[in-house]
């Protein structure tokens, strides 16, 4: 039966508007056209809206009725030389609009592709301006780094201040505090006067701001804000501001330092050090340089290290400034260096929206790097909990051999008494979470550690801070929902899309944004998903007309999941080029759908056994051996489909692989007539029979082997008989009919069907309830996971590893159909999920703000 299209949803779009798919390059189109699948050629127009009438052939008026009416042959001929020539040119603008596309995606990707390479870190006028005040050794009138004095003097804006400008023009506290350390480096050496008058009339009329609650605050914005005002007081200025004003900023700064004396957590000694500029004398600068790293630094932070230098000089630490002073150019970053932790997140910025795979060399090149940096225990991924999270976590997803006991020192209390424990990061605890959920075995006891303090840490966070409106929100609220085993990938890129957030900054002690590209990261986004989209559609017209054409909508026994068939589809081979395997799997879903449904109520005895000896026969079979019309319907389903499939498939292999794809169907047959004789006779296995019959029974072989032969490498025979292959089916059809079973138990019971939680009650004795039977299930589903991730992993193995993606794939579908709720079955529980990827078009949401600049004048 063709099924219905599902209506898209009315979810809301910024402003009203809908993003449209996007132009396509003439290359990507027919890339798209040449496999199997190929998509219907439009109408002409005038055709078409006749058409769309119904005046067509005989139901056409006759708009001239006389020949006297008629306009003369010259004038029609005129007329039809006027339509070619609009004709031709239309065809020219649209073939200029897709080459302008096709020239903008490659631009876009270059640019991509040059900060993969090198990340582009923007400067910090604040950090720049405490790297300015650093006196030469030996001449304390004299700046040791006049390049960074010269670059504040040329980088006032014209409003007074200094940092990164906003495209709404509002102000917040980073532009008051990176204006105030620029005013006290020009004080400091006596430039600049009319900039010092600019900047402090900046800091007058937007002081208000200091004690602004509900602004986004930096971090130790409180100390180091009123530690320059008292710094300033010194040199000699005079703010002009209340002082009624300055009271209530220092009176924030004696609280703070209140509370920090009275903790006497190695987290705040961290936290202390650095924030340090903002405490001068209050520190035992010796105790401050215990934290200094072997590049020279503190934390990494050119501010922090610029102070440090100020009041107890060292050779390492000057080193490190004049480093980068000299490679930036009198301008410095906030961090620094910060290359591996902004290449890791522009990796996973292209892996989480879907694109990575425009960027796969640039992306091995990043990760043996980062592998390199972690074999050697580097500080620059090791002393970042988010940077060494992340890391762990990519590298593992991406097959290298990264154990998680290199993550020892990542547990709860080492945590709480680092810097970002102090600071309750949420990004550091979302990190670590995230990678606790890659598990490959049973025995990473540290994983499921960090995984338990983690989650807690952030469900907490989720019930008393007010962030509900935040991104980082937003995302902590998906990854606790949703784990990461259990999400379709093509859902999650939409979403992730329509949320992402252009600016990408990180609040530290001044504004830091790690990358200057994500425009074009969500423009190409947007190209590539829209594309794909369009392309999806257009499939499952084509699947609705193989159905169609095969009659399965006149068998009133099965249940019609053709959407959500095609759904498991698209959500997962998402690459618009893999046509082919997602026909593959969607055609194979449905008629496995409708061959369970025949042996679980559809069928007789008689039936069943007809349909199997017919498939025995294959091209011997007779047209008089059927014994229904519903046994021919579905035999001649399964034969054309197959040996359409097979063909294609046997093309791309380069050998037949047609008798391997009967042959599944015959085992998927026999395996359900089993299961068909036991519930006739009444019979009970063992839960050894049943799970051993049921790996197969679950309907996987079609679906996923078949889908093998279509997504690339070449699978000899030897291949498909190595125990690697075979147990990476049995893994991941074990996870599937156990979450089935979990899931359908009421339904299979009323209907007389065996279900693995029944058969462990039964054969218990009594002594296990059905609670307990599911839970022993759910333990047996996550070691199998584990399991198959592991064998997913592992590099230099007999399968492939984007045929060894698919089992991986199938396992996510099956916990996001079953992980709740019988999924597949409900009439309406994945609704959204096939509008989402296949019928709405993406919506961006309000948090995508346009990207701060820092103007040059």
């Amino acid at each position: 039966m063709a099924t219905a299209r599902i209506a898209a949803g009315t979810s809301s779009a910024i402003a009203g508007h809908r993003l449209r798919p996007a132009t396509v390059s003439p290359l990507v189109s027919n890339l798209s056209r040449s496999h199997h699948h190929r998509r219907n050629q439009p109408l002409g127009l005038a055709s078409a809206r006749a058409a769309e009438h119904g005046l067509t052939g005989a139901h056409r008026p006759e708009f001239f009725p006389h020949d006297h009416c008629r306009p003369p042959p010259c004038s029609m001929s005129a007329r039809r030389t006027r339509t070619m020539v609009t004709s031709a040119l239309a065809n020219v603008e649209e073939a200029s609009a897709e080459e302008n596309a096709c020239l903008q995606n490659m631009e876009r990707k270059a640019r991509i592709r040059k900060q993969l390479l090198e990340a582009e870190l923007l400067p910090s006028s604040y950090d720049t301006a405490w790297v300015a005040m650093v006196p030469l050794s030996g001449s304390p009138q004299v700046p040791c780094f006049p390049k960074c004095v010269e670059w504040i003097l040329q980088n006032q804006q014209s409003n007074g201040s200094w940092g990164l400008i906003q495209m709404d023009s509002s102000v917040n506290k980073d532009v008051l505090s990176s204006t105030l350390a620029c005013v006290l480096a020009l004080k400091r050496w006596n430039v600049g006067g009319e900039h010092i008058k600019r900047g402090l009339c900046f800091i007058r009329r937007n002081f208000s701001i200091v004690t602004n609650e509900q602004s986004d605050t930096p971090i130790g914005f409180n100390i180091t804000f009123s530690g320059m005002l008292i710094l300033g007081t010194e040199m000699g200025l005079e703010f002009p501001v209340g002082q009624n004003d300055l009271d209530r900023i220092l009176h924030l700064r004696e609280v703070e330092l209140k509370r920090l004396l009275g903790d006497k957590s190695d987290g705040r000694k961290e936290y202390m050090a650095y924030v340090a500029e903002g405490l001068g004398n209050l520190l035992d600068w010796n105790q401050v340089m215990k934290f200094q790293r072997k590049n020279g630094s503190l934390f990494n932070s050119p501010s922090t290290t610029a102070a440090a230098l100020i009041h107890n000089f060292d050779d390492k630490a000057l080193h490190y400034l004049n480093l980068f002073v000299n490679k930036f150019g009198g301008s410095v970053p906030t961090v620094y260096p910060t290359n591996i932790h902004c290449q890791l997140s522009l990796v996973d910025y292209l892996e989480t929206i879907g694109i990575s795979h425009h960027f796969s060399s640039e992306i091995k090149s990043i990760l043996d790097v980062a592998h390199s940096f972690w074999l050697q225990r580097d500080e620059e991924i090791m002393l970042d909990v988010a940077t060494c999270a992340m890391a762990f976590r990519l590298l593992r997803m991406n097959g290298y051999d990264v154990s998680s006991d290199d993550l020892y020192h990542v547990d709860a209390s080492t945590f709480h008494n680092s810097l970002q424990g102090y600071l309750n990061d949420t990004k550091s605890i979302l990190e670590l979470y995230k990678a606790s959920k890659v598990s490959v075995s049973e025995n990473e006891f540290s994983l499921d550690n960090i995984g338990y303090w983690s989650g807690r840490l952030l469900t907490e966070k989720l019930l008393s801070e007010r962030v509900q409106t935040t991104a980082i929100f937003q995302e902590v609220e998906y990854a606790l929902k949703f784990p990461f085993y259990a999400t379709m990938e093509r859902i999650g890129h939409k979403r992730n899309i329509e949320h992402f957030d252009v600016c990408g900054s990180q609040k530290l002690k001044t504004e830091h944004l790690p990358c200057r590209v994500c425009q074009d990261f969500l423009a190409l986004a947007i190209e590539d998903f829209s594309f794909s989209q369009s392309i999806y559609q257009d499939e499952l017209l084509h699947l609705e007309s193989w159905a169609k054409g095969n009659r399965l909508d006149q068998l009133q026994f099965a249940r019609q999941k053709l959407a959500y068939c095609y759904l498991a589809a698209a959500a997962t081979i998402f690459p618009p080029e893999l046509s082919d395997a997602r026909m593959s799997w969607a055609k194979n879903g449905v008629l496995t759908t409708v061959v369970d449904d025949f042996f679980d109520v559809g069928g007789s005895k008689e039936e069943h056994e007809n349909l199997v000896t017919l498939v025995e026969k294959w091209d011997d079979h007779s047209k008089d051996e059927f014994c229904s019309e519903q046994v021919k319907i579905l035999f001649y389903a399964i034969y054309t489909t197959v040996n359409q499939l097979g063909v294609v498939a046997s093309a791309i292999q380069n050998r037949d692989v047609r008798k391997h794809l009967i042959e599944l169907w015959l085992q998927l047959l026999r395996s359900m007539m089993s299961e068909a004789e036991w519930r006739m006779r009444k019979y009970v296995p063992t839960v050894e029979q049943y799970m051993s019959n049921a790996v197969v029974s679950f309907t996987l072989g079609p679906i996923v082997l078949t889908s093998l032969y279509f997504v690339g490498p070449k699978l000899s025979g030897c291949v498909i008989q190595d125990q690697e292959y075979k147990e990476l089916f049995r893994l991941t059809s074990t996870i599937g009919r156990l979450l089935n079973d979990i899931q359908g138990l009421e339904r299979e019971s009323r209907e007389g069907n065996l279900d693995c939680v029944s058969l462990l009650v039964l054969h218990s004795g009594g002594s296990m309830s059905i609670e307990t039977a599911k839970e022993t299930i759910q333990k047996a589903i996550a070691s199998c996971r584990k399991d198959l991730l592991k064998l997913v992993l592992r590099e230099n193995t007999v399968v492939p590893r984007p045929c060894k993606e698919l089992f991986w794939k199938m396992c996510k579908i099956v916990h996001l159909f079953y992980s709740q709720t019988d999924g597949f079955s409900s009439p309406n529980e994945m609704v959204s999920a096939v509008n989402a990827v296949i019928n709405e078009p993406l919506k961006l949401q309000i948090n995508n703000r346009p990207l701060p600049m820092q103007s040059v004048n």
